[in-house]
């Protein structure tokens, strides 16, 4: 596991920055960056994506270069219009415009004219073989290869084959076209890949004018060389296909412009699962409630949980850019939202578990407005007036009956300090039949208003509240990691990962919170004093407000941290 240390402003270059540092003393293109994201549109956008976005964009912005969001749409049969939309917003959210927005799409008739090309250079042919007989023939890369009985076909033979592909003449799966490279080769990804597949589905934005679909790593790197990419950065499990990306470059670039791959370790959290595989079984099968659930690490998710930009930014930075594969903590991203959420949210008073408290001596009729402060963080953010009156409601939480020897609340004859009111003691504790506390009769000290004492004398507990007459109904959705496990994907041979799920990774009740929430808005940041940050889920409407639970206020990093 890792243990991140937060770094300093002025922290030394990662390898990916001191690779274009040198590039552009060197002269290598031009002293241009140029970077680009590319995701495929299969399904929504994780925190694993948020750390490569803020990467290549961070890296254009600081070097004055440009970055591209190219979607590498070369899969029909997975791809949606739907993801495309979502994947934008998510860039967009995550603070980042880019410089052209792209498709491999856009590049079909280059790379078939490419794949010519090659056929009539010797360098790739048409396969009669299934996708697994192929898979036998490559056979390991201690081992050599079997070549395929299709390999020796001529330019002629293959050029027909491939348009009679095109043209749909083939059922799928029955021919493939393959780059004729080296069936001996210790790298597997030599042993003639494959660079054309027949999908007979109509894709998103071509529709049905192909059949045929390039494989990745034919689309990829061209792709890059087509739009002037200089830094192409990719994940560690992308290493092993470098060899095959510059091959590809070799044999159709005309003068000494390459991009150049580099591989960065991809980002892992434990207690989260991040194949898109599995995420998709969690939405498709229920278990979470649609890709952007609060409890899912899709960055829509993270977005509807309350989670800011800014600080999913901030914790990209400092996990750093690393070439080892390790395991991020999920309390140091807790911790980076954090600070931020506390600098920028007000903060209220909500009940989550109500329990009356009736001020036997208040004046009947009486309501006063006490001043409370908005963000101690924040001076300017000014204060805000809350109601008091004879009833009010406090967290069931914070009353014992009869309480153990470190319990400080409110309990029979003890004195504790409402926050911004009053000093009040327990003096009857109110029960139904069934023998459960119903309210609590309780006197205040008129003198301790604004919660301090003339005397001088101390308490040891401070407890929120909410004005009984004046708060507002709300329903807050707690939620907590979707994984009991912080490796849920290892199980016992036979299990699935879903047997590591947390039954009980969401809550929901009901409870009051003070009247200035009554014109809160969808993404409303706030801290519910003593309770977490918690902000407005869209799913409100003008009957009631729906507060997710963003983080707690509780910061394990932060033990950790001191402990490192």
């Amino acid at each position: 596991m890792s243990t991140t240390k937060e770094n300093s402003e002025e922290r030394a270059l990662n390898f990916v920055e001191a690779l274009i540092e040198e590039d552009i003393k060197l002269g290598t293109y031009q002293g241009r960056v140029h970077t680009r994201f590319p995701p495929e549109p299969n399904g929504y956008l994780h925190i694993g994506h948020a750390k490569s976005i803020c990467l290549n964009f961070g890296l254009a912005k600081k070097y004055g270069g440009k970055c591209n969001l190219r979607f590498d749409d070369t899969n029909p049969v997975t791809e949606e219009v739907e993801y495309v939309d979502s994947i934008k917003e998510d860039v967009r959210w995550l603070g980042f415009q880019w410089d052209a927005e792209l498709y491999a799409s856009d590049y079909f008739e280059q790379l078939y004219e490419w794949a010519e090309m090659l056929i009539r250079e010797g360098k790739a042919y048409v396969d009669d073989q299934t996708p697994e007989e192929i898979g036998k023939q490559r056979t390991s890369p201690t081992e050599p290869g079997i070549e395929s009985p299709y390999r020796r076909r001529s330019a002629e033979e293959n050029l027909d084959l491939f348009r009679r592909m095109r043209a749909g003449e083939f059922p799928e799966g029955s021919r493939v076209l393959r780059a004729r490279i080296d069936m001996n080769s210790p790298n597997m990804h030599l042993r003639d890949p494959i660079m054309y597949r027949i999908l007979h589905k109509p894709h998103h934005r071509t529709g049905d004018k192909w059949c045929i679909y390039p494989m990745y790593d034919w689309a990829h790197g061209q792709s890059d060389f087509l739009e002037g990419i200089t830094h192409s950065i990719c994940t560690l499990e992308f290493e092993v296909h470098r060899p095959l990306y510059d091959w590809f470059l070799d044999q159709l670039a005309t003068d000494d412009y390459r991009p150049k791959q580099r591989e960065m370790a991809r980002l892992n959290l434990n207690y989260t699962v991040m194949s898109k595989r599995k995420l998709m079984k969690l939405v498709k099968e229920g278990y979470v409630n649609g890709w952007d659930d609060p409890r899912m690490p899709t960055i829509s998710g993270f977005r509807r949980r309350g989670y800011t930009p800014e600080a999913i930014r901030v914790f990209s930075d400092r996990i750093g850019v690393a070439k080892r594969e390790n395991v991020i903590d999920t309390a140091f991203l807790e911790h980076c939202l954090r600070e931020d959420l506390n600098k920028r949210s007000p903060r209220v008073m909500a009940v989550l578990n109500p329990l009356k408290v009736i001020i036997t001596n208040y004046p009947d009729q009486n309501q006063e407005w006490l001043d409370a402060v908005n963000n101690p963080e924040d001076p300017e953010a000014g204060t805000r007036k809350v109601p008091f009156g004879k009833e009010i409601y406090i967290e069931r939480d914070d009353f014992m009956e009869d309480p153990p020897k470190k319990f400080f609340r409110l309990a029979p004859g003890r004195e504790v300090r409402l926050r911004y009111a009053y000093f009040i003691t327990c003096r009857e504790v109110i029960k139904d039949a069934s023998g459960t506390i119903t309210a609590l009769h309780c006197t205040y000290d008129p003198d301790t208003k604004g919660g301090n004492a003339p005397d001088g004398r101390k308490v040891k507990a401070t407890l929120h509240w909410v004005s009984a007459d004046e708060g507002v109904e709300i329903e807050a959705r707690l939620y907590d990691r979707l994984f009991l496990t912080s490796a849920p994907e290892d199980v016992a041979e036979g299990e699935d990962f879903t047997v590591n799920l947390n039954p009980d990774s969401l809550k929901v009740v009901k409870g009051v919170a003070e009247p200035s929430l009554k014109g809160a808005k969808p993404m409303d940041h706030f801290q519910f004093e003593r309770l977490g940050y918690f902000n407005v889920d869209p799913d409100s409407n003008e009957d009631c407000l729906v507060f997710n639970r963003t983080v707690t206020l509780k910061d394990d990093w932060a033990k950790i941290a001191k402990k490192a």
